[in-house]
């Protein structure tokens, strides 16, 4: 989990108000992390005008198209939360996980994130952390069960 997702991927309180803001916040994180190029946050916005990646439960997963593969360097997942909700296509989303994903390297990430938003107990804890410390401490109790 440290090398895909690290403290520095995920913004406690992210400032965007709109759908694009918030991938652009997210995808902002994967290119400072050095995991991916920026024209692949343009495939991100991309990717959301050919299906939405709202997933239900106030999140979303942009990521880019698969055209895309080139522009990314290695594996790597942005978390952004948001006090309030942004609207997505017409659902509520609270926790923006962007992903740049190489081989399956970040299905194991992803795979905590559905455990935590399928739980409404552990999805709260994920909505209420107002630290970076606590919604990386809320993936690493998952990852320890």
């Amino acid at each position: 989990m440290t090398e895909i997702l690290t403290r520095d991927l995920i913004i406690a309180s992210g400032t965007a108000r709109t759908k694009d803001e918030a991938i652009q916040e997210a995808g902002d994180l994967l290119v400072a992390s050095g995991a991916v190029d920026p024209e692949y946050v343009d495939a991100m916005r991309e990717r959301e005008r050919s299906i939405s990646t709202y997933m239900g439960s106030y999140l979303a997963i942009p990521h880019g198209t698969n055209e895309a593969k080139a522009s990314i360097r290695h594996s790597a997942v942005s978390i952004v939360r948001y006090e309030q909700p942004i609207d997505w296509d017409g659902g509520e989303v609270r926790i923006v996980v962007g992903i740049s994903g190489l081989n399956d390297e970040h299905l194991g990430i992803l795979s905590k994130i559905a455990v935590i938003f399928s739980d409404p107990d552990e999805a709260k804890k994920m909505l209420d952390a107002t630290t970076v410390d606590e919604i990386f401490g809320v993936l690493a109790a998952v990852n320890a069960d």
